[in-house]
């Protein structure tokens, strides 16, 4: 008895579970862009909007330091130890593997004892400036899905921006800013977001919530994506489809967790005090052991797959489009202006699927995805639709009385009120999954 309640518990789970894995679900994960249905004209494709899954985007990542021999090592120098700022025999050497802290160090993985971290030279030439700028590319557009993290192995800086670009480092506004004191770094009042609230979600904020200096267990300084996702899907972020009504109807909103690049400046290293201590300038650098940026492809709700190609990410594009973001429809499937998917209506959202050129019609008449023959139509060999008596035209959309003299009178036995079509109808209304004829 209990084996054959199990199997039947188990056939029913395999049945759930393969119904399921066509759909997205209740939150709106957008995880297939299109399934196959039934209706009373036969098995045709139902599409909806599509993303793919989000991933460590750290590893396609691309480096670059200004200045860029900042990094320290070249020539060999002492600093001070991490715990103790008054302990300066230790030595940093490009020359030796377990000496040298180049930028790749902030990537690799975490385990190793000690940890690993890139490190900049120390603050020698002070008064001047210890300026660094670390700029992190991926010459794609991708979408944050998670706080950014940076772990730093010296004292977490007096002063940071974190700033983005949309345009591939051609220009740059600010995230975040960070500093010990923010009225006089920034001339800005301190704030933390939850400070914030919807309707102020895209400020942006001067913190001095991370920019404390040697203490051990505070090494971290965090960019909050998920804290500006609660204020719309709620504190634990259970109601995503909130958040997804958001993003679709507010592009301000969208763009804000939208990048190409971003850009970490260090302006000023921890001290730890009022005062820089001229006598121990090696106390003062920059070391960073762990950056995390989490984030997805943006492929404009085209796309579930997002792949590496040439050291580039390219967005395995549906819907009949195509480009790194799908971001224009392909050839002959121009019939319309493309358009991003949208996230509404939840769950499922709405394809927005480019469809076919009225010029690319007369090789491939009809099918079964796109191309349906209406008001009963047959499809012969993709070639022409078989229309019923009473219709007639490329996809049997025209009513054959108007080719008659007296035109759709109601001696004809049609509907007097049916209106012409405009000319792109002959793959719009059906093609677009508006209407299953």
């Amino acid at each position: 008895m209990y084996l054959s309640r199990f199997l039947s518990l188990h056939a029913l789970w395999v049945t759930v579970s393969s119904m399921m894995q066509h759909y997205p679900s209740v939150w709106g994960h957008y995880d297939v862009c299109k399934t196959q249905i039934y209706t009373e004209e036969g098995k045709v494709w139902d599409y909806m909007a599509c993303q793919p899954e989000a991933r460590d985007m750290i590893k396609y990542v691309k480096v670059t330091l200004d200045p860029p021999d900042i990094t320290c090592g070249d020539p060999p120098e002492t600093f001070c130890a991490m715990g103790n700022p008054y302990m300066c025999n230790n030595e940093c050497d490009a020359s030796t593997q377990e000496l040298a802290h180049p930028p790749e160090l902030m990537f690799d993985l975490e385990g190793r004892h000690p940890s690993t971290f890139w490190q900049s030279t120390t603050w020698k030439d002070y008064p001047k400036p210890l300026h660094v700028n670390i700029t992190l590319s991926w010459n794609k557009t991708i979408e944050l899905t998670d706080n950014i993290v940076i772990t730093f192995e010296s004292g977490r800086p007096d002063q940071m921006i974190l700033e983005k670009s949309l345009d591939y480092g051609r220009t740059w506004q600010p995230y975040q800013y960070y500093a010990t004191d923010c009225l006089d770094a920034f001339h800005m009042d301190p704030k933390s977001v939850r400070d914030l609230s919807q309707h102020t979600v895209l400020e942006i904020i001067c913190t001095e919530e991370y920019s404390t200096g040697y203490m051990t267990n505070s090494k971290i300084i965090h960019f909050e994506i998920k804290d500006r996702f609660a204020f719309f899907a709620g504190p634990r972020l259970h109601n995503m489809a909130s958040l997804y009504g958001q993003l679709d109807t507010t592009k301000k909103l969208r763009d804000f967790f939208t990048i190409t690049d971003l850009r970490i400046r260090l302006l000023r290293p921890a001290t730890g005090e009022i005062y820089v201590d001229e006598q121990h300038l090696a106390r003062y650098f920059y070391a960073i052991s762990d950056i995390r940026v989490y984030g997805r492809c943006k492929c404009n709700l085209h796309a579930t797959g997002c792949k590496e190609e040439n050291k580039r990410l390219l967005c395995e594009c549906e819907h009949n489009t195509t480009g790194p973001d799908c971001g224009k429809c392909k050839k002959n499937y121009q019939g319309r202006p493309w358009s991003p998917g949208s996230y509404l209506p939840i769950p499922k959202g709405t394809a927005n699927i480019c469809i076919p050129s009225i010029s690319s019609i007369g090789t491939n008449v009809c099918d079964n995805e796109l191309l349906h023959c209406q008001n009963g139509g047959t499809c012969i060999n993709n070639v022409r639709c078989q229309c019923p008596p009473a219709y007639t035209g490329i996809l049997c959309e025209k009513l054959r009385c108007e080719r008659d003299p007296g035109g759709c009178s109601q001696n004809s036995g049609q509907e007097t009120t049916w209106q012409k079509p405009l000319l792109p109808l002959t793959a719009l209304l059906v093609a677009t999954g508006l209407c299953i004829c």
